[in-house]
């Protein structure tokens, strides 16, 4: 068998041309398209499936990871926003229970979908679904994106474009622009993905009885242990991860591993999609037996697709490091503020997982400079993989910081096409004062870039 063909020249259709080109509509691609579309920008948002929404709404990860630092928000801005629109078209029950709530707020997915639709509508953002990014064009020097080559139902053809967000969250679109990166640990390990799914016709009241009379948690530490010495439960994880009660017979559930899963290769991603329904039935058989409130539990949806938590991490103007996370540095160039704890899933079912939490009041800056790859002139990446070491990687990877992330990538693209300069021609303190004033938080403390450098600043 041949291992490579060479197909004939063609000539594909430019599509129309665009200021903004936004590669992925999860978290970091949704804030970020709308933030370019506010400021002034043509705006466009490829997206793979049908919906936006990322994992929260493909994968079915059924909570949003927090917006505090244990004693105030400070994911602000744009994500916050649109939790809570999602909380107001929720049914009445829903919101007055999650109303005050904002660190692991459920998802209702099919409400979140056409909140999704509704924002990037309203502020001008040209949607395309069911497209994937086939191939990228460079400038002759290599170092600007001049457009991205796309493939769907309707064929094969270019977008132009002045600016490039990657927010595919594997770097997709900076891998293919010949961005550096690297991927995993040292031993090129992942964490594993997980099979996430909605369960229907359970009885939250009935599972809280039985919560106070066995005495177990709401991760049910000891009835997971005591399936997996029956064998009902394979070696491996020892509590659930989350269930995310959208009603009082509807919960999320995230429980469980699914091991060995490259997310940037599609034979992987169709192994671990088999792997983990077999899975989830094998879990749902285990809610059924032994917990009280799941007995005629009915699994209503499973993801697309495995929840992914790392892949690739690009190499950018600064690597954020677990020094960093640590000292709760702040940046000159801070854009975001993050204290959600260092969460690294455990690469097999042997291994241990790893926690590392800030204090409460506490969180580190997310510099500008993290999303900006070496080499282009005109990219943003912004997402989970971002320029950061892996522990650093596993805190930053969150839906709430991908908003952050996405907003600020969006809003500088817009600045730099007010200017016609590259991603690193822009004013990053006018950049701040606009995060500002789209109600993102920078720290109590804060000092603009240009403040900073005025007393000489570290």
């Amino acid at each position: 068998m041949k291992e490579h063909i060479t197909l004939p020249s063609v000539s594909i259709p430019v599509a129309c041309e665009v200021d903004v080109l936004v590669i992925g509509g999860g978290a970091s691609g949704i804030a970020a398209a709308i933030a370019a579309a506010k400021g002034g920008a043509q705006t466009m948002l490829v997206e793979q499936r049908g919906f936006l929404g990322g994992m929260g709404t493909v994968a079915l990860v059924p909570a949003f990871c927090p917006f505090t630092d244990k004693r105030k928000p400070i994911i602000r801005g744009l994500g916050l926003q649109l939790m809570e629109r999602m909380k107001q078209a929720c049914d009445p029950v829903y919101r007055e229970e999650y109303q005050e709530l904002l660190d692991w707020v459920p998802i209702d997915p099919e409400v979140l979908k056409r909140v999704y639709d509704d924002a990037i509508l309203e502020s001008g953002v040209t949607p395309l679904y069911h497209t994937f990014v086939y191939d990228v064009v460079l400038s002759k020097d290599r170092r600007k994106v001049e457009g991205a080559v796309v493939v769907n139902k309707t064929g094969r053809s270019f977008i132009p474009c002045r600016y490039i967000i990657d927010c595919s969250g594997d770097g997709d679109i900076a891998a293919l622009a010949g961005v550096p990166f690297q991927k995993g640990g040292e031993a090129g390990e992942l964490q594993p993905g997980s099979m996430c799914y909605l369960l229907a016709n359970v009885d939250r009241p009935q599972f809280n009885r039985f919560l106070k009379e066995s005495g177990d948690t709401g991760q049910l530490h000891k009835t997971v242990e005591r399936a997996i010495k029956d064998g009902a439960l394979p070696e491996g994880r020892k509590s659930i991860s989350g269930l995310a009660w959208i009603s009082n017979y509807l919960v999320g559930v995230n429980f469980g591993h699914v091991f060995g899963v490259d997310g940037t290769l599609a034979e992987d991603l169709t192994r671990g999609a088999i792997e983990g329904r077999r899975t989830a039935e094998r879990q749902l058989q285990f809610f059924r037996r032994y917990v009280s409130g799941f007995e005629r539990a009915h699994m209503v949806a499973s993801g697309e697709q495995l929840g992914i938590r790392e892949t690739r991490r690009i190499e950018g103007d600064y690597i954020l490091t677990v020094d960093d996370f640590l000292a709760a540095r702040s940046f000159p160039d801070d854009i975001a503020r993050n204290a959600y704890y260092i969460d690294i899933h455990l690469a097999n079912s042997k291994s241990e997982m790893t926690f590392n939490h800030l204090p409460p009041g506490v969180s580190h800056g997310v510099p500008y400079r993290i999303m900006l790859p070496v080499g282009i002139d005109n990219l943003w990446v912004a997402g989970r993989c971002v320029s950061s070491d892996r522990a650093v990687q596993g805190s930053l990877r969150v839906m709430p910081n991908c908003f952050s992330m996405g907003q600020a990538a969006g809003t500088a693209a817009a600045l730099a096409l007010r200017d016609g300069s590259g991603s690193r021609g822009i004013s990053v303190a006018e950049l701040q004062q606009r995060l500002l004033e789209q109600d993102v938080w920078l720290g109590e403390d804060f000092m603009p870039a240009e403040k900073q450098k005025e007393g000489n600043a570290p």
